[in-house]
């Protein structure tokens, strides 16, 4: 936030994978990271990112890399954001490398068997993956280790993962 005057952090609506928490809960949880910026707006959109940058008048699109193969995903996407508007350039940041291993599934993996996620999330997130887990999962983070708890867990993960919780699935931008 303090690279643009204003940075507006969005959250697709619809995406076309399954996900943990409803656009309202994902939204909180924004509204809640961003609390202290007065300058970040939160939203949630639905289409394409770089429409929702053309109507708000955006210059310019954030992006978050982690890892290599995030910068082949998101330079494919700027390519094709400038496609649809050479306008609007993508700006491309690095995480902090006490983030870089963080993905969704790792997040849902550790919590789903009990282990520590305090220091990967804010404890709010923390608080509400765990009780989501708990409702869908019960005894989540008491997984006995046999073939039969293994293979539940396993998929448990699968059908819970989807690359888009916290990070990758917000698309933050500046608009002048």
């Amino acid at each position: 936030a303090t690279l643009f005057d204003k940075l507006i952090w969005a959250v697709y609506d619809r995406p076309m994978k399954s996900l943990m928490f409803s656009t309202d809960e994902r939204l909180a949880f924004m509204r809640e990271a961003a609390k202290d910026s007065p300058n970040i707006e939160v939203m949630s959109y639905s289409g394409l990112t770089v429409g929702l940058a053309k109507r708000v008048g955006a210059s310019a699109m954030v992006r978050g890399l982690r890892v290599p193969f995030d910068f082949e995903v998101e330079y494919q996407t700027a390519l094709t954001n400038r496609q649809q508007d050479e306008g609007i350039e993508t700006v491309c940041l690095i995480t902090s490398l006490k983030y870089a291993f963080v993905s969704s599934s790792i997040l849902k993996e550790v919590a789903l068997a009990g282990g520590r996620t305090n220091e990967m999330v804010p404890p709010y997130i923390e608080t509400a993956l765990r009780k989501r887990l708990a409702l869908l999962v019960p005894g989540h983070g008491l997984l006995q280790r046999t073939a039969v708890g293994v293979a539940h867990a396993k998929n448990v993960i699968k059908a819970l993962a989807d690359p888009g919780f916290i990070g990758a699935g917000f698309a933050p931008f500046q608009a002048e």
